[in-house]
């Protein structure tokens, strides 16, 4: 970057009447005429307006069209079906040669594969913008950096063409982006109001932060719970970017960060220092350095997290690559007053595109170091695997067939060698059976994301985190497993499916189906949709079926013929499709009497009402909890709900609702009518589903009395302290994401379909409450020793040991179920999910 503008006030109001889009952002750049710019194609200068995500896709489209050194990739879509795009530069002959590059790339990635020739490998660069929709400066920045790699007559641009792969995905986050797009272009003023007070500068709940169902994609690379991280993950692994690039807007009132991050504190256990003591120093030299020419203030070393593994900037690090965040002061809409001045729309953008040319630089520069390490990691990987004492992890829920397959396919998208297991196996107090479990052998490439996966964390070099401070996706997942010293793999699995079974065929007296199937719920749903009456066994019992005798537990779905509305033959003939559809199997019996246990008919069986839930959503609400929860149900029931917004609240007659779900958040801002109304219909038998921080609010209002724990002896704060540790030390109070292992209460109905009475659960609140009074309704709490994984403090472990998990309060005909660990969390909690439909399906039993 030369200095033509130091003379510019960079954090002050950078207007660019007078310069054009050239000069501004790429001052003493001659361009080639034949591509057109950003401005030239859109009819408005870069900075002036938020371009719509699908005008920067046509933007893209008309690189391809023009340049022989651009091609478009659509990789997959988005929830409301935005194209999700790729768009790669290189010279022509890369271009025409993109497979084997990529090849080549991949083999690296393979240890048991010969290492390529690297001396002419080219660097692959993956640039990738706006994953966050509402931080939407790195989009336009990546337009402008597409712009220049194509049309820049300058010696760097020429370079990257001829000795780098540069991948360009413009938005992660597309249908945030446009969200917030339509938001700050609808409310933008002429001129535009620097207020932060201005309506342009404060958007309505959710904000365009999320994806269409409210989730930080930017916590997705590893849940992969949505499709546009999925098709990008997949994306992924067919190119083992040496560098990945990951932009974002932080606070207006801030300057610019790059990496490297925290030292240490904010460091993934699994990835090699070299990765932090080495490639990041090099690379930050050339972030300083252009920073330094436009005379833009940043900083590094502080507060962004390195540790979670599924971000944008992490996930990378655990492939071999580099992975970079970089955060900018946000304009927050077209202009903003900050403490230095006004912060443009245009000011924001040319800081990420700086920064993406240094990156290409640092990434073009460190070519063959970055090709070395990255076949490096890999090898690393198998030595270490090697050395381990752990052979392999054993994993396998043998009651619940639909979850293991969710769980093998989730593996094997990130790459990770499964294979049967084919011998019985008793480890970690599990019993492993030959043919229904699996083995992952850590001695394979992907040896750091199966510890991921696998692992407890417990051991921190810091208390206070950005975020979630463990992940072990197969306890997320409620998956039984152990490390295991010994071998026995079968074959490797190269796909998995969900299970299917026969219907039966002969004449049913009733039809049984047991609950332990994470998609039983999604069966009773659509089978009650259908018409069809279906009833509950709410004790165990050993049935006559048409595949002998079966043993089923309680919460099995009876289907009794002789109350069905519907013929017999459009019953079955239904349930054929259902069970199909949800991977259900189903049992017939010509009889009530069961041969142990109690029978079809008895008073402890009982008919199920099709569930009609409101969820209570807007301001106060927690946006994170409430998309959870939709997405949840959306996604794996196939079950609408109502959505409301608290504003809204008071013209609605709860009486049309069987429960109301009460996302974590602040609902004082409720009217006292609604309120009484509220209290009303619980009295009268309505159910209520409260998560966090809602419970508190419960409680203020009178509608449930639970007590929160207090320690005997709590341990006192220091009288004094410097005024510089506040940070850490109110920090480390708080529990930002641990996992624990609750006890169940199997007979309660908030447990059905649970076979084992030990199960993982997730907490990211402080909230502490003991047990209720009624020893009957306490039915998920701690054991005796219950953390697992994540941080937290010992006073705060200590008040876990003595409060509930989830508790039931009975209030006058109804009740509320309160839910003190979160059940969804970022849609991979599978292992807890069966909780909340439980609560959903069988709340008017559960007190």
């Amino acid at each position: 970057m030369k200095k033509a503008i130091l003379g510019l006030l960079a954090f002050l109001s950078v207007q660019i009447v007078g310069f054009s889009q050239e000069q501004y952002f790429f001052p003493g750049e001659k361009f080639d005429n034949s591509i057109p710019s950003p401005s030239e194609f859109l009819g408005y200068e870069i900075g002036t307006w938020h371009t719509r995500y699908d005008l920067i896709v046509k933007y893209f489209e008309k690189l391809d069209e023009l340049s022989p050194r651009a091609e478009l990739t659509i990789i997959g879509q988005t929830h409301e079906h935005r194209p999700k795009v790729i768009l790669t530069i290189s010279k022509e002959a890369n271009m025409s040669n993109l497979e084997e590059i990529r090849q080549k790339q991949v083999q690296l990635a393979s240890p048991s594969e010969a290492m390529p020739d690297i001396s002419s490998m080219p660097a692959i660069i993956h640039l990738g913008y706006g994953v966050h929709g509402n931080e939407p400066s790195s989009a336009e920045a990546a337009m402008l950096t597409a712009y220049w790699l194509l049309a820049s007559q300058s010696d760097l641009a020429k370079n990257l063409l001829e000795n780098s792969v540069v991948h360009i995905d413009p938005t992660v986050n597309p249908d945030g982006r446009d969200r917030h797009s339509l938001w700050a272009n609808s409310n933008k003023g002429f001129p535009p109001v620097a207020d932060p007070n201005d309506r342009e500068h404060n958007e309505a709940w959710p904000a365009g932060r999320t994806n269409h169902y409210w989730f930080d994609l930017n916590r997705d690379w590893l849940p992969l719970a949505h499709p546009e991280s999925q098709s990008k993950i997949d994306w992924y692994h067919t190119w083992y970017p040496n560098v990945t690039t990951d932009f974002h807007e932080m606070g207006t009132n801030s300057t610019y960060f790059f990496e490297p991050t925290k030292p240490f504190g904010s460091e993934n256990p699994v990835v090699p220092r070299k990765n932090y003591e080495d490639i990041n120093i090099r690379f930050a030299k050339y972030f300083e350095r252009y920073m330094n020419e436009i005379q833009s203030l940043y900083w590094t070393k502080e507060v962004f997290d390195n540790s979670y593994p599924g971000y944008g900037s992490t996930y990378p690090d655990i492939q071999g690559g580099l992975g970079l965040v970089f955060e900018t002061a946000s304009s927050r809409g077209h202009v903003q007053e900050s403490q230095r001045g006004e912060i443009t729309f245009a000011f924001t953008i040319r800081n990420h595109v700086v920064n993406s040319l240094a990156t290409m630089e640092a990434a073009l520069d460190n070519r063959e170091f970055m090709h070395e390490y990255l076949r490096e990691f890999f090898d690393t990987a198998i030595s270490e695997a090697k050395s381990s004492s752990i052979k392999n992890y054993v994993f396998g829920d043998k009651y619940d067939q639909s979850r293991n397959t969710l769980f093998v396919k989730f593996l094997m998208d990130h790459q990770i060698e499964v294979y049967e297991n084919n011998r019985d196996v008793s480890a970690g107090g599990y019993d492993f059976g030959a043919g229904k479990s699996w083995i992952v052998p850590t001695d394979q490439p992907q040896y750091r994301m199966v510890r991921t996966m696998f692992e407890y964390v417990d051991e921190f070099a810091d208390s206070v985190f950005y975020d979630a401070s463990a992940w072990t996706m197969a306890a997320a997942y409620g998956m039984p497993f152990a490390a295991n010293a010994g071998s026995g793999k079968g074959e490797k699995l190269e796909s998995i499916d969900f299970p299917s079974f026969d219907f039966p065929e002969n004449k049913a007296y009733a039809y049984l189906i047991d609950w332990s199937d994470f998609y039983a719920p999604k069966f009773l749903y659509h089978a009650q949709k259908e018409g069809i009456h279906v009833e509950q066994v709410n004790g165990p019992f050993t049935a006559q079926t048409n595949s002998g005798p079966m043993d089923f537990p309680a919460g099995t779905l009876m289907i009794p013929m002789g109350f069905q509305k519907l013929s017999a033959e459009e019953v079955s003939s239904k349930l054929k499709v259902i069970a199909e559809k949800t991977h259900q199997e189903v049992f017939s019996t010509e009889t009530g009497m069961n041969l142990k246990g109690i029978d079809l008919g008895s008073n402890l069986v009982g008919a199920l009402e099709l569930p009609k839930v409101l969820m209570v959503v807007g301001d106060g609400v927690s946006s994170y909890d409430a998309g959870a929860i939709w997405y949840l149900m959306d996604s794996q029931i196939g079950m609408p709900i109502t959505k409301v917004n608290s504003d809204d609240l008071g013209r609605l007659n709860l009486f049309d609702y069987t429960s109301i779900i009460l996302p974590s958040g602040n609902y004082s801002g409720l009217s006292e009518n609604f309120v009484n109304h509220f209290k009303d219909w619980i009295n009268r038998g309505g159910t209520v589903i409260s998560s966090g921080s809602a419970s508190l609010w419960l409680q203020r209002q009178g509608i449930t009395s639970e007590k929160p724990v207090t320690l005997e002896e709590p341990k006192e704060d220091p009288k004094a302290l410097p005024f510089a540790d506040r940070r850490n030390f109110e920090g480390a109070k708080a529990v930002g994401g641990s996992i624990y292992m609750a006890q169940l209460d199997l007979t309660h109905p908030i447990a059905y379909g649970y076979q084992r009475e030990t199960l993982p659960v997730y907490r990211n609140t402080s909230i502490f409450i003991l047990p209720s009074a009624d020893k009957y309704l306490t039915p998920v709490r701690y054991t005796s020793d219950p953390f697992l994984g994540g941080y937290i403090s010992d006073e705060n472990l200590k008040k876990l040991s003595q409060s509930a998990s989830v508790i039931i309060s009975p209030s006058g005909r109804g009740r509320v179920i309160h839910f003190f660990d979160n059940p969804v969390f970022r849609g991979t909690w599978f292992g807890t999910n069966k909780l909340l439909f439980n609560a959903i399906f069988f709340g008017n039993q559960m007190d």
